[in-house]
């Protein structure tokens, strides 16, 4: 299963506790790429810039589907990618976080210094520039999808553990 999303749609959080719920791992792209090269996204893009950084996404997320069932955790960006997205319907259950721009920029919060795609500008703008540019792909790739505003994490992993019953 993966998840997708803005950033700020709650991925992370929600990867942990499907993987906690569901009795699996969870697997970060973002906290994979980091951990192999020894530096934070942000130094990533600034050194290697935006194309390097979605060539290591693209291979973490091949090993990530490789190594059997898990919760991965994708980057925002993930879906720009043609090879990722035919990985993602293929190989991967895969669920679309959604969130507005300005609930995606309050949970953010002060970490917006970290994102390296946030920094050039406003943030809730960028946020709205990149939902309407990966929107298609998002629901291209995705099973289904889960409103995440106002909801706890709990409650959208309770949410997608309920539609996976069902589907059961």
């Amino acid at each position: 299963m993966a998840l997708v999303g803005i950033a700020g749609s709650g991925k992370s959080a929600v990867a942990r506790r499907l993987a906690d719920e569901l009795g699996g791992s969870c697997i970060s792209l973002d906290a994979s790429i980091a951990e192999s090269t020894g530096r934070s996204i942000a130094e990533l893009f600034a050194a290697e810039g935006e194309a390097r950084f979605r060539e290591r996404e693209a291979e973490a997320l091949a090993r990530a589907v490789s190594n059997g069932p898990a919760v991965i955790d994708c980057g925002g960006g993930v879906v720009l990618d043609p090879r990722n997205r035919a990985l993602l319907k293929n190989r991967c259950m895969a669920i679309w976080l959604e969130v507005a721009p300005a609930e995606a920029l309050r949970r953010i919060g002060d970490q917006v210094a970290t994102r390296p795609l946030l920094v050039s500008g406003p943030a809730e703008a960028a946020l709205t520039r990149q939902l309407a540019e990966r929107s298609a792909y998002y629901e291209e790739v995705a099973s289904w999808r889960v409103r995440t505003d106002g909801h706890e994490v709990g409650e959208v992993a309770l949410d997608i553990c309920r539609h996976l019953e069902d589907r059961a």
